[in-house]
């Protein structure tokens, strides 16, 4: 995945992820790797004040890397697993839709997968501070049944809104439970993002 739209302004993505915006001025737009996006980090201390971030889509790479790391798979990685370990370095990163393309070559199609029930949602993500630059990534699993009729590899990982503070607190092997395909049913795909 490199495409995903956040098409509300800061306040309301706060107002529905139980954060406090301050003065983020996200105003809705789409987000690609190397483009600034609110992110969702927790006050660092185990308690439950969020606090909406600005950070750039990419961490930078393994000291044999070029190119900065916009998804995460392998979560056993030890480029990885330092950072999962630690809550205060996960984050939730606000959607309102992602792309993914589907089809034969020369024939593929661009579809938008949103959740009805949920106009903003919640990825799953890490974070950096204090390095080349604040950043982020997501954390990708196996497709559920419906993403991957369209031919996705891949998905994000999407939290159902109670497992939201359970991601940002919770001990590493208990928050890793979290990393699992979003339930299909739940999902719909459009030619264009709602």
């Amino acid at each position: 995945m490199n495409l995903y739209r956040l098409d509300a302004p800061a306040a309301a993505v706060a107002a529905a992820l139980g954060a406090e915006a301050g003065d983020d001025p996200w105003r809705g737009d789409y987000v690609a790797p190397g483009r600034p996006a609110p992110v969702i980090v927790g006050d660092g201390r185990g308690g439950t004040r969020r606090y909406l971030r600005p950070k750039l889509w990419g961490v930078p790479p393994p000291p044999r890397g070029t190119q900065p790391i916009t998804t995460v798979r392998n979560l056993a990685s030890p480029f990885w697993i330092g950072t999962l370990r630690h809550a205060e370095l996960r984050c939730l990163v606000p959607a309102t839709s992602f792309a993914l393309w589907s089809g034969a070559a020369g024939a593929r199609r661009q579809y938008w997968a949103s959740l009805p029930g949920q106009p903003i949602f919640a990825f799953v993500g890490i974070h950096r501070q204090g390095e080349e630059w604040p950043s982020f990534a997501l954390l990708t699993t196996e497709p559920n049944g419906l993403l991957e009729r369209h031919g996705a590899a891949t998905m994000p990982v999407i939290l159902h809104p109670e497992d939201q503070d359970r991601w940002l607190t919770a001990e590493w092997r208990d928050a890793a439970r979290l990393v699992a395909a979003y339930p299909g049913h739940l999902m719909e795909l459009g030619p264009t993002p709602p």
